[in-house]
């Protein structure tokens, strides 16, 4: 049987802890952080990575079979 091939954009996104759940990054942190934009608690708040649902979680696995 053939390897599965990895989608790259997934594989940039998200990465798989150690328990065996997936990571991925905030939204909202491309632009305007900066005067006017978001305040600084926020800011803070958009750094930390944020774990993906578990109902997504099989989809995802699908999309990065290797990880």
């Amino acid at each position: 049987m053939a390897k599965m091939k990895t989608k790259k954009a997934a594989a940039k996104r998200f990465k798989k802890t150690g328990s065996g759940r997936i990571r991925r990054g905030k939204a909202g942190k491309q632009h305007r952080m900066m005067r006017g934009g978001k305040n600084p608690a926020r800011r803070r708040r958009l750094r930390k990575n944020d774990m993906v649902k578990k109902c997504d979680e099989k989809l995802i696995l699908g999309l990065i079979p290797y990880a």
